[in-house]
């Protein structure tokens, strides 16, 4: 891991008390960035949202895919808990929290849409920061690719459905069009992308102009998530500060959720008897989250003021230094799958 990602946690945390102060001090400027808006979705963030996806995308191999049938147990877990589990476990957690446990303080203003967000997270599975976790815990990387490109293609299709579904549960009224609009737009085109960028730049196969073309887009796409957060934190800033205890309130869910996802994957993966080299990213892909696309459809579907928009950039900021737990932990439990003990 770089400097960047290293310290995401701190740089997001520095990002947010940004956006909070120059919303304060500078809301006209916000209010400019916030009318660059065409079908429901904001320009601004949207470049924004791109330079975040786009590099994820190029390391994406969907050669990859061919080798699906060689360890399926692995894969099945991981799609398992990305589509069957997850997306209904946060759903309740979100209802639970905001209809049930916080009701009884008090009505919370923007529960719907707090509960929407938290939606959108947990039906986003992770697609590029898996990469970190499998290298972390010296994962297979190619079996990790496999697993990335299948549940890429597989968000294409289902992503909008249950997304709906769950919205519509929830009783959420979600417009179909534009839901689909942002699969499109931050699903399938920078996959599309990707696959181009790295079909022209990777015909010798070797890899080496590709990782240096990643390598000069990473600066950028770790720009675009802080641009962002400062963004959306400028927008939401009268909220946070009339109602920090907001941010609490969104964290304590989303700790659950994803402490509680990640404990579920790794029983079952030990019990499957797996080897670490694809426990570990089976379960890291299932537990982190897709958090570009939930801020992006978040903001399409709701707005940039919306708690929608809050509830996914929260997650942004708990979920980088969880996972970095979660990643000592598996290290540190290897030998549970047959490896060294302790790390």
């Amino acid at each position: 891991m770089g400097v960047f990602e290293r310290y995401l946690s701190l740089w997001v945390g520095l990002s947010i008390l940004l956006g909070v102060a120059f919303g304060k001090l500078f809301p006209e400027v916000f209010a400019v960035v916030a009318a660059f808006e065409y079908a429901h979705v904001n320009l601004v963030v949207a470049v924004l949202i791109w330079l975040m996806i786009y590099p994820m995308m190029i390391q994406v191999d969907f050669k990859a895919i061919k080798d699906v049938g060689k360890k399926p147990v692995g894969l099945g877990l991981t799609l398992t808990i990305n589509w069957l589990i997850k997306p209904f476990s946060m759903a309740l957690l979100a209802w639970l929290f905001f209809k049930v446990i916080y009701a009884h303080w008090g009505e919370i203003e923007q529960a719907d849409e707090y509960i929407a967000g938290m939606i959108l997270l947990g039906v986003a599975p992770c697609t590029a920061m898996v990469f970190v976790w499998s290298q972390l815990t010296k994962g297979d990387a190619n079996y990790t690719l496999v697993q990335v490109a299948v549940n890429n293609l597989i968000m294409i299709v289902v992503f909008a459905p249950i997304t709906a579904f769950l919205l519509g549960v929830s009783n959420i009224q979600v417009p179909w069009s534009t839901l689909v609009i942002s699969v499109v737009l931050y699903v399938l085109l920078p996959l599309i992308a990707g696959v181009i960028t790295r079909a022209k730049l990777d015909r010798a196969h070797d890899h080496a102009g590709l990782e240096r073309f990643v390598a000069r887009l990473k600066p950028w796409s770790i720009v675009g998530l802080l641009a962002t957060v400062v963004l959306l934190f400028g927008f939401q800033a009268e909220t946070i500060i009339a109602q920090p205890i907001t941010i609490v309130l969104i964290a304590i869910p989303l700790l659950l959720q994803t402490y509680g996802i990640f404990a579920i994957g790794y029983g079952a993966a030990k019990k499957l008897k797996l080897p670490f080299s694809i426990a570990a990213p089976a379960c890291m892909i299932g537990t982190s989250n897709f958090f570009e696309l939930a801020v992006a459809v978040a903001i399409s579907l709701f707005g940039l003021h919306s708690g929608a928009a809050l509830a996914t950039v929260v997650g942004v900021l708990v979920e980088v230094p969880v996972m970095l737990s979660l990643v000592a932990f598996a290290n540190k439990t290897q030998y549970w799958f047959g490896g060294v003990k302790g790390r």
